[in-house]
C-alpha cells in the first residue's frame, strides 16, 4: 500500500495520463478561471484577501501572486485567498461521491507555488502542469472517499483536498517519496476538519473548507520538504483505505466522478432546479400560473432550507429560492447574485411557496448521483407532476464544450473584457502542449489583477 501511493505520487508522467484526463483538466482549467474571475468581486473574497494581506507576507520560499489579483503574498496566503475566492461563488466542479469539490482548492494552490517556483527561475511547461493536476485530482478523490467511508462526521471538502495538494506540491518542489508521504500525512492532520452541515444548517462564509484545506496542503509539502514528520496518512496509508488505492493508475476516479455545475448554488438544489424549468417549458407556464412548488428530494438536500436568503451564503445554501429563481427569471446568472434578486417580490412568494419533502428512497440512492422530483401547483389547481431526477453536467448528462464556454463568458467577460477572457480560453484548451513560455502567459492571465 505504501508503495503504491508512493510510486504513484512520485513517478507518474504525463505519457501515463489518459487523453480524456488531459481533455477533462483543459475544462476545468477553464471552469475554474471563469469562477475566479466573477468570485473576485465578491465581499467574501475581498474579505479573505485583506486577511491574507494582513497576515501572509512572503518568506525564504518565494512569492506568489493572489488568483485574479496580482497582490503578492507567500505561496500559502496565496493559496489561501485564492480558494475562498473561488469558493465564494458556488459554481466550480465537484464529485459527487465524496460530497464536495477538489479544484477549488487545487487550482489556487497549484498555480501559487508554481508561480513561486517561476520567480525563483524554475523552469516548467504545460505538460508538468497538466501532470501535477491530474494527480492532485486523483489523490484527493481517492482520500476523501476513504474519509467519507471511516469517519462518521461529514467534512468539508478542504479535510481531503489538504491531503492531495501537500502530495502534489511536495513532489513540485522537489520532495522524495519518503517526504511525499510525510506531506500527505501533516496535510491530513493539519487540514480542516470542519462540519459541513453545520455551514448548510447555518451558511455563512465558512462555505466548504477549501479556503484552509489549500494552504494547509502547501504549507503541509513546505515542511516535508524542511524534515517535518507526519506519516502516515490514514487516508492514503492504512490497512482500512487499501481497497481505495488497490486500483490506483488503472482506474481514474477523477474520470468518473467529476461533474460540472449550470448554477451557482449547492449541487443538491441543481436536479430541482432543471426540473422546474423542465416543467415551466414542456407546459408553456408562466411564474404567475405557479401557486406552489413541492420537491420531493434525499435528506441532505432538505436541510437546504433557506426560503428568504438575505446573504449570498444562504442563497448558496438552498434550494426553494433558486428554483424560484428559475421560475421566474428562466436562469441563474451572476444577475441573480445580487442583493436586488434576494427581495425579488415574486421570487419570494414562490420561494415561500416551497415544500420539501424528504423522501427515503430517494436518499438511498442519492450516493452517486443527487435525486430529486418537483411537482408545480398552478393556481387553478392543477398540479404538474416532474419526473425523478438527477443534475445536468454529471458524467451521464455532461454539460457540452459550448455550454462549459458560455459559463465562462457569462462569468469572466465583465471582470475581465472580453478579449482577455478569449485568450484565456484558447490557452487553457491546449494548455498541456504550451511550453514554458507560453505557460507563463497563461500563469499571468490567471494571476494579475483585472484592467
Amino acid at each position: 500500500m505504501t508503495k503504491d501511493f508512493a510510486t504513484f505520487a512520485t513517478d507518474l508522467t504525463f505519457e501515463d495520463l489518459p487523453q480524456d484526463m488531459i481533455k477533462l483538466l483543459r475544462r476545468s482549467f477553464l471552469d475554474t478561471l471563469g469562477v475566479a474571475a466573477i468570485g473576485a468581486q465578491t465581499e467574501m473574497s475581498l474579505i479573505a484577501r485583506r486577511g491574507a494581506l494582513a497576515m501572509f507576507g512572503a518568506g525564504t520560499a518565494g512569492d506568489s501572486r493572489i488568483l485574479m489579483d496580482g497582490r503578492r503574498l507567500s505561496p500559502a496566503g496565496a493559496a489561501m485567498a485564492g480558494a475562498f475566492m473561488i469558493d465564494s461563488i458556488d459554481a466550480h466542479d465537484g464529485t459527487t461521491p465524496n460530497k464536495g469539490h477538489a479544484g477549488s482548492a487545487i487550482f489556487p494552490a497549484l498555480l501559487a507555488v508554481a508561480d513561486t517556483m517561476r520567480q525563483n527561475g524554475t523552469q516548467f511547461s504545460g505538460q508538468d502542469f497538466a501532470l501535477w493536476l491530474a494527480l492532485a485530482y486523483e489523490i484527493s478523490y481517492r482520500a476523501g472517499q476513504v474519509q467519507h467511508a471511516s469517519c462518521s462526521d461529514y467534512h468539508t471538502s478542504g479535510a481531503w483536498t489538504a491531503v492531495g495538494v501537500a502530495a502534489v506540491i511536495a513532489r513540485m518542489i522537489g520532495c522524495d517519496s519518503n517526504q511525499i508521504r510525510h506531506a500527505a500525512g501533516i496535510g491530513e492532520y493539519h487540514g480542516p476538519r470542519s462540519q459541513m452541515m453545520r455551514c448548510i444548517d447555518f451558511p455563512t462564509m465558512l462555505r466548504d473548507g477549501v479556503g484552509w484545506g489549500a494552504p494547509s496542503g502547501v504549507t503541509a509539502a513546505y515542511l516535508a520538504r524542511e524534515g517535518f514528520t507526519g506519516a502516515p496518512a490514514l487516508t492514503c496509508d492504512s490497512e482500512e483505505a487499501a481497497p481505495y488505492w488497490s486500483d490506483l493508475g488503472t482506474r481514474w476516479l477523477t474520470l468518473e466522478h467529476t461533474h460540472y455545475k449550470l448554477y451557482p448554488c449547492c449541487r443538491w438544489a441543481h436536479s430541482s432546479i432543471d426540473g422546474a424549468q423542465k416543467l415551466m417549458h414542456d407546459h408553456g407556464l408562466q411564474h404567475t400560473d405557479i401557486a406552489q412548488v413541492e420537491i420531493r428530494t434525499f435528506h441532505y438536500a432538505t436541510r437546504l432550507a433557506g426560503y428568504e436568503p438575505k446573504t449570498l451564503d444562504e442563497f448558496s445554501y438552498s434550494i426553494a429560492f433558486p428554483v424560484a429563481t428559475m421560475i421566474v427569471r428562466d436562469e441563474i446568472g451572476p444577475n441573480e447574485l445580487t442583493p436586488q434578486t434576494l427581495l425579488d417580490p415574486e421570487i419570494l412568494r414562490i420561494s415561500r411557496a416551497t415544500t420539501l419533502i424528504d423522501d427515503d428512497e430517494m436518499t438511498a440512492r442519492s450516493i452517486e448521483k443527487r435525486w430529486a422530483a418537483v411537482t408545480l401547483i398552478l393556481c387553478d389547481g392543477t398540479r404538474i407532476e416532474g419526473d425523478a431526477m438527477t443534475p445536468r453536467g454529471d458524467v451521464d448528462q455532461p454539460a457540452s464544450d459550448a455550454e462549459i464556454s458560455a459559463k465562462f463568458h457569462l462569468f469572466a467577460d465583465d471582470t475581465l473584457g472580453r478579449a482577455r477572457a478569449d485568450e484565456i480560453e484558447t490557452l487553457c484548451g491546449r494548455f498541456d502542449d504550451l511550453d514554458s513560455v507560453g505557460f507563463e502567459r497563461l500563469l499571468d492571465l490567471a494571476l494579475s489583477a483585472p484592467e
